[in-house]
């Protein structure tokens, strides 16, 4: 079978040591990722290109943006799904998960005994909001992990409020939650201050997770402009610690 996936250029960047891209937003039309089935294509083709050998859709479930339900999660990969087997090309799309914003109603969810998506097995990706830390943010995670899951915080070097007080990273840490950065981070294309936080957690070696965190073709043309300092962190973050991309 013919396959989009193949790689159609070359570029200076190699992240097949990763094995698995755990944070991406290439489902289309139900959050701020790809509005639609040729976007996600795009999308596909250039994760493959960065060699990765799988990936795994995880789109925001926030209440009061992006109200998605498992039904409507599964309703974007029927979508995608019926656009590859149209094209007839293939990608390595592990089942979906999603991203869930760490508020009451993941808490509710909980308590409903409602299954969460998760990335593989138990664990679950969370976020916590963007503007100021959650006043029970401990006390959630705590839950998540009552309820048998494995916390895996996203992006923590992109919550600038958490310069002034770096010792809420390790206070995640010594929970057990696992932290993932964005490889983006490290080239400058958020905020000077997110480079800062994603270098300081490369530094203790509090990083279990790399994810490029896609959501659309700009962030493809990020990827490659900054090869070389993902290249440089990728190669520090493997030496300080074992990633866990590929064990998903």
């Amino acid at each position: 079978m013919f396959s989009i996936f193949k790689k159609s250029s070359p570029i200076n960047l190699d992240l097949s040591s990763l094995g698995t891209d755990m944070h991406a937003h290439f489902l289309p039309g139900i959050d701020d990722g790809a509005p639609d089935t040729g976007a996600s294509l795009t999308l596909l083709k250039g994760l493959i290109e960065m060699g990765f050998q799988h990936v795994i859709p995880t789109p925001h479930i926030y209440a009061d943006l992006y109200p998605n339900t498992r039904s409507s999660i599964q309703q974007a990969v029927e979508s995608l799904n019926e656009a590859l087997q149209a094209a007839q090309w293939s990608a390595p799309i592990r089942s979906a998960a999603a991203e869930y914003l760490l508020d009451p109603t993941v808490i509710g969810r909980l308590e409903r005994k409602e299954a969460l998506l998760t990335v593989s097995g138990k664990k679950v990706l969370v976020e916590f909001s963007f503007t100021s830390l959650p006043l029970s943010w401990k006390e959630d995670l705590f839950q998540l992990q009552i309820a048998g899951y494995e916390p895996i915080l996203a992006h923590p070097e992109r919550y600038l409020y958490l310069d002034g007080n770096r010792s809420i990273f390790h206070t995640v840490a010594d929970m057990g939650i696992a932290m993932q950065v964005n490889l983006l981070s490290f080239t400058g294309y958020y905020h000077k201050t997110a480079t800062v936080l994603a270098e300081y957690l490369l530094k203790q070696g509090l990083i279990s997770y790399l994810g490029t965190d896609i959501h659309h073709e700009r962030h493809l043309q990020a990827f490659y402009q900054g090869a070389k300092p993902i290249m440089q962190a990728l190669d520090t973050a493997q030496q300080r610690r074992p990633l866990l991309n590929a064990a998903l």
